[in-house]
């Protein structure tokens, strides 16, 4: 360097302290001097760089004023430059919204990462839209987006990036998974990667985060500073930043990467247009202004970056809602701070009489009168700013007691009006705190910070009464949580239509609350279509976006009325991503239920449930056949049966659905009927003795053997298949082992009789009492598919209370409860429904109660049999001989009742048998025939 720099005398005085103050080694001297370095390069670039602060007040103040003075003809902007057809969007969106890049099909990545999604959120206050909006609103000027495109991104970025899980956050608010898990983009991204120096930072700062730290040591300073301190300030800042950030090879290399890449797309667009650079201004992150590699600048000469080509995944582009909260959970930012920049900045471009650049027909903003076009000024020389600015104490504002004395009085109101028990004296407090943290932190004026901390502590006591506590009331006095909307314009086709086929529900889907839709579809059958397609966005966006409160959808159910609470505004951020998927809303349904039978954990239950669905949903009978024949190809090639329960519930149901609206059950359910009954004939011996194998499992199996034997069996099955299986079948724990019995009582193998002969011998063996909880949970289990043993079980479960004393039922009665409520909670009921029909209703009737089952072993009581009536029984009387030889001819005793007196005369039965002796005659002859 020569005694002419400007930059001299600075790094003069930065090595002389270094060398006195530093010990050790002359680290410091040299990284301070490179700080000067760095600063006295990007000066003197010719391209102008103008370094950026993300989402920073003082560097959207900067870039107005400069943009004001310069009028450049072309702007060089650090973003994505595959993003740049969606910029021309935001005229018909409300700030603050997120540019994203979404791939659901990769090619050239690896399945396990999709889908790839990158957004770069845009606020009012962020220099980056200050420059969008005028280049889009001035004719002849020129947006050059320069940094590597998204498919770049995943392409430079570590693998193991994606295969460690995400860190597990707090509490979030409803608004910060608006970004979801996309990969966000920054344009300005400050802050120390060096963990040490944020902690010396923030500890000499006396701030409780980073956020705190950069508005009171960076953003007051620069709001009002010009701009070639300002511009001098945070080169210094982001080498700084640089030159003490830890080494990490990897960070550095993308870093670096990224700032090659971004010059030489600017000289490439220098070289093709031919432009002046003293017409181009270069927007980039304070970061990136410093950077240090060999392709920095324009100058002629300086080697070019080899920029690999894009793989084959293909790109969809669009916007999507964002909030400051998303902003704030995506890029590490206090809570609050973005909110608290948006306030900063309305009030700064207020005070300094700036009208900043806006978007003609921008939704949600104030419209400002343009202010003409002055002349471009001339480029100043390069001076020296840095020395007057860090030797001098920045410049305080007295203090605003109009503004904290509203603040106070405000946060009071908000506070009673969500359960606290704040007053006028609360007010005074807050006032006298914040006035006195400000002072302990070296501040003239209190800070939306320090306001907060003192609401806090004069406000909040013991517990929070609604749920929002006193900070994050004073976030929302101070600007609030602004949630961005996406116009109906710049919205994918799918969203369009979405919006399109519910405005005959008359209400305003763009509002963010949530809203009660009433649909009488009896009446007015037109909303039919509306309520079909809430059901299917229902399946497809996430819990709360709609939300049927009154109404189902069922096979073989129809409803005539429903009601719905809808919050689609909320939740515009899914409805644009399932445009990426698909141009209707049907279509991405029948991709979905496509991509979820053949994917590689698909299940026959999956593939029952997309039956269900398809039918529900698209009525297709062809794409219903090929998703129920995909079902039967995954319950064949299935090994295991851990879902035999869900199987069989929703065969059951499809089956039921078929019967009742069609003449006959198509192909793939009678495939399926039969292929399940050989598939679980030939598990069944493995399943009774498999330890990982449930009751409940090996219950549903025999579930679906029994109730389908009879389909199964007109489709061509063999019975004695599950005969064979059965018997094969020696399990050894106590519940699978009635499980067995049943079996056995089902097929005939067991008598009843014989069924509870076993039941006895269990309670009376002292050895198996214990386990005779297990082995009801097996009977109980057994009513799906053996449902005639109800009564069994509840005569089981009756002897065994009324014959096993206390200390042997009292231990094991809480380990019944529980097996029960955990295995066989669903059957229960039917137990019950069965012991209410068994004993009396009213307590009168116990006394003489006998059980069912003891009155059918005891003898049958004799009744005194009546006097015989009538001709017959006065003609046998007269003639027994016939009746005597028929009672000795079948081995019975003969006993002759009393014959009444009127029926001992009849002649009736006599000119009977003489008319007809046919019968006479046949009997006769059978009785005279030799044995």
């Amino acid at each position: 360097m020569t005694a002419t720099q400007p930059f001299d005398a600075l790094r003069s005085q930065l090595v002389e302290a270094a060398t006195a103050f530093a010990e050790g080694p002359d680290v410091v001297p040299e990284i301070l001097s490179g700080i000067v370095d760095d600063v006295d390069r990007a000066l003197r670039e010719e391209l102008e760089i103008f370094p950026v602060c993300h989402h920073s007040p003082a560097s959207g103040l900067a870039m107005v004023r400069r943009l004001r003075e310069k009028q450049p003809k072309v702007i060089y902007l650090e973003l994505c430059e595959d993003l740049g057809p969606l910029l021309t969007e935001l005229r018909n969106c409300r700030l603050p919204v997120a540019l994203q890049a979404f791939a659901s099909q990769l090619d050239g990545f690896p399945q396990e990462w999709g889908p790839l999604s990158i957004v770069a959120p845009i606020t009012e206050a962020s220099a980056e839209y200050q420059a969008i909006a005028y280049a889009l609103e001035t004719p002849g000027v020129e947006l050059v987006l320069v940094d590597r495109s998204t498919d770049h991104v995943f392409q430079w970025q570590p693998r193991e990036e994606h295969d460690t899980p995400p860190a597990e956050g707090g509490e979030e608010s409803e608004d910060t998974d608006l970004h979801g898990d996309a990969v966000g983009i920054e344009i300005g991204d400050l802050r120390p990667r060096f963990a040490e120096l944020e902690r010396h930072l923030l500890h000499h700062g006396k701030v409780r985060h980073w956020s705190e730290w950069w508005d009171q040591y960076v953003e007051q300073p620069l709001a009002g500073a010009d701009y070639a301190t300002y511009r001098q300030v945070m080169v210094l800042i982001g080498s700084l930043f640089r030159r003490l950030s830890p080494p990490d090879p990897g960070r550095v290399k993308v870093d670096e990467d990224r700032e090659r890449y971004m010059w030489t797309r600017m000289r490439e667009h220098l070289a093709r247009t031919g432009v002046d650079r003293a017409d181009c201004l270069y927007v980039c992150g304070a970061f990136h202004a410093a950077s240090r590699v060999e392709q920095f600048g324009t100058a002629e000469g300086v080697p070019d970056f080899d920029i690999s080509p894009r793989t084959a995944t293909k790109w969809l582009y669009g916007l999507i809602p964002s909030s400051h909260s998303a902003i704030e959970a995506q890029f590490g930012l206090a809570s609050g701070s973005v909110s608290i920049a948006a306030a900063t900045w309305q009030k700064s471009t207020t005070r300094a009489r700036l009208t900043p650049f806006q978007l003609e027909g921008q939704k949600g903003s104030r419209k400002r009168k343009a202010v003409a076009a002055g002349t471009a000024a001339a480029d100043e020389p390069v001076a020296d700013r840095l020395t007057g600015f860090l030797a001098s104490p920045p410049t305080l504002d007295a203090l605003d007691e109009e503004e904290l004395l509203g603040w106070c009085v405000d946060i009071v109101r908000l506070a009673r009006r969500n359960g606290y028990l704040s007053s006028t004296a609360d007010a005074i407090a807050v006032f006298e705190t914040s006035i006195l943290l400000a002072g302990m932190r070296n501040r003239a004026r209190p800070t939306p910070y320090d306001f907060q901390d003192a609401a806090v502590t004069c406000i909040e006591k013991d517990v929070v009464p609604g749920r929002r506590d006193v900070r994050r009331l004073c976030e929302i006095l101070l600007g609030g949580d602004r949630v961005g909307q996406v116009g109906y314009e710049a919205l994918p086709p799918l969203a369009q239509d979405v919006y399109d086929r519910l405005a005959p529900i008359g209400l305003d889907l763009t509002r963010s609350t949530v809203q009660r839709a009433l649909l009488d579809l009896a009446g007015r059958p037109e909303l039919g279509a509306a309520s079909h397609l809430l059901w299917m966005l229902r399946y497809l966006l996430p819990e709360g976006a709609v939300r049927p409160i009154m109404g189902t959808r069922r096979l073989g159910e129809k409803s005539i009325q429903e009601s719905w609470d809808l919050a689609i505004g909320k939740h515009q951020r899914y409805i644009i991503e399932l445009g990426y998927e698909g141009v209707t809303v049907e279509q991405v349904v029948e991709q979905r239920l496509r991509r979820a039978v053949w994917a590689p954990d698909a299940t026959a239950a999956v593939a029952l449930r997309a039956v269900e669905d398809s039918i529900l949903f698209l009525g297709s009978r062809r794409f219903t056949d090929e998703l129920g024949a995909r079902a039967v190809e995954l319950l064949a090639a299935e090994r295991t049966v851990d879902e035999a329960p869900e199987v069989l519930k929703r065969i059951r149901r499809l089956l039921a659905h078929y019967r009742a609206t069609e003449p006959a059950l198509p192909a793939w359910a009678e495939s399926f009927v039969t292929a399940g009954y050989a598939h679980y004939c030939t598990l069944l011996p493995t399943a009774f003795v498999d330890d990982e194998t449930g009751v409940r499992q090996v219950a549903a199996m025999l579930g679906f053997l029994f109730t389908m034997e009879s389909l199964a069996l007109a489709l061509g099955c063999d019975r004695a298949q599950l005969e064979i299986a059965v018997r094969q079948s020696h399990p050894q724990s106590p519940a699978k082992v009635a499980l067995l019995w049943s079996a056995h009582h089902q097929l005939g193998l067991l008598p009843l009789a014989d069924l509870r002969a076993r039941g006895a011998e269990l309670l009376a063996n002292p050895l198996v009492v214990p386990s005779v909880p297990q082995y009801l949970s097996g009977f109980i289990q057994a009513l799906d598919p053996a449902p005639k043993l109800t009564p069994f079980v509840v005569e089981f479960m009756s002897n065994a209370f009324a014959k096993l004393p206390d200390p042997v039922l009292l231990p094991w009665l809480p380990t019944l409860i529980t097996t029960l409520r955990d295995q066989a909670g669903e059957l229960v009921p039917v137990l019950i429904r069965e012991a209410g029909r068994t004993f009396p209703a009213g307590l009168a009737a116990v006394d003489a109660f006998v059980p069912p089952w003891r009155a059918a072993r005891g003898p049958a009581p004799v009744a005194a049999a009546a006097p015989a009536t009538g001709p017959v029984a006065g003609f046998l009387a007269a003639h027994p001989a016939t009746t005597d030889a028929l009672a000795s001819a079948l081995g019975l005793p003969v006993t002759w009742q009393p014959v009444a007196a009127a029926a001992a005369g009849g002649d009736g039965p006599s000119a009977l048998l003489s008319e007809h002796p046919a019968t006479a005659d046949a009997l006769a002859a059978l009785l005279a025939a030799p044995v």
